[in-house]
């Protein structure tokens, strides 16, 4: 997979190329395209922003630079924004968007960025939250690695998406690792226990209490989801799903 990433500040990405998404490029399963707007200004000065119509506060990044960018790299696929205005990124969306073989993805800085180069780019706009940041960067890497952990040979093992994806919708369930026993508490017994059927109900439970507990608007879309396809889950499953709802 190709991932294009336009941006005012190339040198914010060099952190990404020492995790995961750094071995993959290395192994050939990911080509990082990291490219920097303001080598395509036409601006003497080499600007690239201006102040908005109409006043406001702040600059807005120009439509020249991002366009001739855009076309003089012959950039294809998808083009998101990344934007707090934008549908907000979920596992589905990354799960999707990693089935491309090109995706393109803008950053904006200052106050934003005018408006006619996401149209002129039909950039789809992305959110990672309810919140403001001083630039599109940092959105940019969270949608990069959600995305990348969809591609097969990413992850050391393709068993975490499995996992991830049967617990989709939940907030993780708690986990321990050694000493079994410590002042702070004990591992729950049937963690030890060897029976994997058990261990998985116990863990769906526990995700499932979270969820409710913590994140009501994520559990109220999953019991949405249950309710409209009950048969995907088996009848253990259904049980302790019902349970959990009533309690």
């Amino acid at each position: 997979m190709k991932i294009n990433i336009m941006t005012l500040f190339p040198e914010m990405f060099e952190p990404i190329r020492s995790s995961m998404i750094g071995r993959a490029a290395d192994n050939g399963i990911i080509e990082l395209n990291i490219v920097n707007i303001r080598d395509y200004t036409e601006d003497k000065h080499c600007r690239v922003d201006d102040t908005p119509f109409g006043g406001g506060a702040g600059m807005l990044m120009q439509v020249q630079p991002i366009i001739s960018c855009y076309r003089q790299n012959e950039f294809a696929g998808r083009t998101i924004y990344m934007s707090p205005r934008g549908r907000k990124l979920s596992q589905e969306t990354a799960e999707e968007l990693a089935g491309e073989g090109e995706l393109t993805i803008l950053c904006g800085h200052y106050e934003g960025v005018d408006e006619r180069a996401l149209t002129e780019l039909s950039a789809e706009e992305i959110s990672i939250g309810d919140y403001v940041l001083t630039g599109g960067e940092l959105p940019a890497m969270v949608l990069v690695d959600a995305v990348a952990r969809f591609i097969p040979g990413v992850l050391a093992s393709d068993e975490s998406v499995l996992e991830e994806s049967i617990y989709s919708g939940l907030l993780e369930y708690p986990q321990y690792t050694r000493p079994r026993t410590m002042e702070e508490g004990e591992v729950p017994e049937v963690l030890l226990s060897g029976d994997h059927k058990k261990i998985d109900l116990w863990r769906f439970e526990q995700a499932m209490r979270l969820t409710k507990e913590r994140r009501p608007d994520m559990w109220q879309e999953f019991v949405e989801k249950f309710r409209a396809d009950e048969k995907a889950y088996s009848k253990k499953e259904r049980l302790l799903i019902e349970s959990v709802i009533r309690y």
